[in-house]
């Protein structure tokens, strides 16, 4: 009775191995045969969109269920054209241009930020001589001085200042728009309308020229772009940063600026791997707010990264955009922030740069929002 019982049990051990052995076999060969979906992404050589190349370099072999790819676009209208052909599931946009896009063919959803403030206003020479920024670049804010020397400009010469912008449905004329407003001053998107400042579509990439052709034909001339083309103005010794966009567009953890956009059919098939893609650019964004406070190696790795896709972001440049005192570009708080979206909005449709409101509730998708986002101030 007692050999039973020994059998009996050894029965049952060998049976419970068995399971665990085959569980475990079902385990292992679900997660070898995970599939994995391509997420093709569309960005711009700016700053606004490291947090991708460091996604990209540092992760995609990480991932799970996306086949992550990156494709740099020259300017903005490409991208748009590109992404609202349906062909790729993600885009990094500038938020009007995003919205205006919505409005247009609303077959896509927002779903997180690339980063927040980011751009900045770079003078010439000709303008600075008026202005006499300070030395200091943490010093100079969105006073009334630059705005006094567009004023005497037009006074004198009767015509507007011709300021560069990456599109005109940028952040970035949102944020020019207010700060002329709030100092007396009128922007205008077109020629025939009579204004201190005409705002002109200039690719980021070729707006360091056209400052440079300005000042050669001794016109006073500026640019609204993105980080890190005004530090290339100043590092390279033919133009000043006046102010950033921080400083005129104060918003709790930064204001909005790029965001992440998904198709709705990427969202209904590949929905893990556009949530995986998101993740790691949030991991992506806390790997650059501790490199650029920690210095040393870890800045020099994500110089690498960064220049590795976008040479023409020099060294200097890329430092002075991550300048840990200025805080001028952060990648933190990367969740969709609606109110921060509403901000911009009503400004930009408010000065005539967005023709309606979207409906913010139908634009934003928060299942993609990432729960615990480390590094907080």
């Amino acid at each position: 009775m007692k050999l039973d019982t020994n059998r009996a049990s050894f029965y049952v051990y060998i049976v419970r191995m068995m399971l665990v052995f085959m569980l475990t076999s079902c385990a292992v060969y679900a997660s070898a045969t995970t599939t994995r979906h391509t997420i093709n992404a569309l960005y711009i050589p700016l700053a606004d969109h490291y947090a991708a190349l460091v996604a990209y370099e540092r992760y995609r072999d990480k991932m799970r269920y996306a086949d992550f790819h990156i494709e740099q676009i020259k300017n903005w209208d490409l991208l748009r054209a590109y992404f609202q052909s349906g062909e790729v599931e993600m885009a990094f946009v500038m938020s009007p241009l995003a919205m205006d896009m919505f409005i247009e063919k609303p077959h896509f959803r927002w779903i997180g930020l690339m980063h927040r403030d980011g751009n900045a206003l770079a003078i010439n020479e000709l303008l600075n001589k008026q202005v006499h920024l300070s030395n200091t670049r943490h010093e100079r804010m969105p006073d009334k001085k630059v705005a006094r020397a567009l004023a005497e400009v037009y006074k004198r010469s009767g015509r507007a200042t011709e300021i560069a912008m990456p599109h005109l449905l940028a952040t970035h004329s949102v944020v020019l728009y207010r700060y002329l407003k709030e100092h007396g001053l009128t922007m205008s998107l077109n020629s025939n309308k009579k204004a201190e400042v005409l705002a002109i579509a200039v690719a980021p990439p070729k707006s360091p020229a056209f400052i440079k052709a300005k000042s050669n034909r001794a016109l006073p001339a500026a640019f609204e772009q993105s980080l890190p083309w005004a530090d290339i103005v100043e590092t390279q010794g033919y133009g000043h940063v006046a102010w950033y966009s921080k400083d005129v567009m104060p918003w709790k953890h930064g204001h909005v600026e790029c965001i992440a956009l998904a198709t709705d059919t990427a969202i209904a098939n590949k929905k893990d791997a556009v949530k995986e893609v998101m993740r790691y650019i949030h991991k992506a964004g806390e790997d650059i707010e501790y490199a650029r406070n920690k210095g040393g190696k870890a800045i020099d790795e994500i110089v690498s990264i960064v220049r590795k896709h976008i040479p023409l972001h020099t060294r200097e440049a890329i430092i002075a955009s991550l300048d840990p005192k200025l805080r001028v570009i952060n990648y933190e708080f990367l969740n969709v922030d609606k109110e921060g979206l509403k901000q911009i909005m009503d400004l930009a449709v408010e000065g005539g740069i967005l023709s309606r409101a979207v409906d913010i509730e139908s634009f934003a998708d928060t299942r993609f929002s990432v729960p615990a986002e480390r590094n907080k101030k």
